[in-house]
């Protein structure tokens, strides 16, 4: 069997997600900041996801977090990414969902990874979900960010587009943090700096929309009045 062992064989040929029964903490970080950063785009698709991928058998959750495959989990987490999935489709209507979400997307990612991690010492889960809360909040912010810039463009297809994008990368992400924690892991590094750098840029184009509009309306009273 080219020098493995029969267990050694055994162990290879279970199926990923399997191996998720007994993650380990490094592992456990990975799928909190997978699960994080899809929060922080839309976390009633994330609880969705994983708890339907959950009781299809498509992906093992870590014990604690068994519960989001409750009907009744599902249901509540269906209903409402089904009324995010259409008020984020709708300009100026998304932005307000995004405000008000502020204030929901990080705590509801903090509160994931907290149960994520079962067992460990209690400073060690505050710490994932302070750090949880942090990831969610920087992805949240790219995406509050972007779609303020979007809305600023009269025609709706770009709200459309990154609506879609952001649901599959959602969807993605929780798979990939179920499946291929370690991975995800450095996914969501990547995925951070994007999302600064697209925070940086878009405030400072905002500054220059704003300074542009303060000189027009200081420029406005002069031209009127040497007419």
């Amino acid at each position: 069997m080219g020098g493995l062992t029969q267990r050694e064989w055994e162990v290879v040929a279970v199926p990923a997600h399997a191996l998720l029964l007994d993650m380990s903490p490094l592992e456990t970080l990975g799928f909190a900041l997978g699960t994080s950063f899809a929060s922080g785009l839309n976390v009633y698709a994330t609880v969705a996801a994983a708890g339907l991928m959950q009781r299809l058998g498509l992906v093992h959750l870590p014990d604690t977090l068994q519960v989001l495959a409750h009907p009744i989990v599902l249901g509540l987490a269906g209903t409402l990414f089904i009324i995010e999935f259409i008020a984020d489709k709708i300009p100026y209507v998304d932005s307000a969902w995004d405000a008000v979400h502020t204030f929901i997307r990080p705590p509801a990612a903090a509160v994931l990874s907290y149960s994520a991690f079962g067992n460990v010492p209690e400073e060690w889960k505050l710490g994932a979900a302070l750090l949880a809360g942090s990831v969610a909040l920087t992805s949240h912010g790219a995406k509050a960010s972007a779609r303020a810039a979007a809305n600023t463009s009269p025609e709706p297809v770009s709200n459309w587009a990154l609506s879609l994008f952001e649901d599959g990368l959602v969807v993605f992400l929780v798979w990939m943090a179920a499946e291929y924690p370690l991975l995800t892991a450095g996914i969501v590094i990547v995925l951070l700096i994007l999302a600064v750098l697209l925070i940086r840029k878009l405030w400072k184009f905002s500054r220059q929309l704003a300074d542009r509009f303060r000189k027009r309306s200081k420029t406005q009273p002069t031209s009127t009045t040497v007419t």
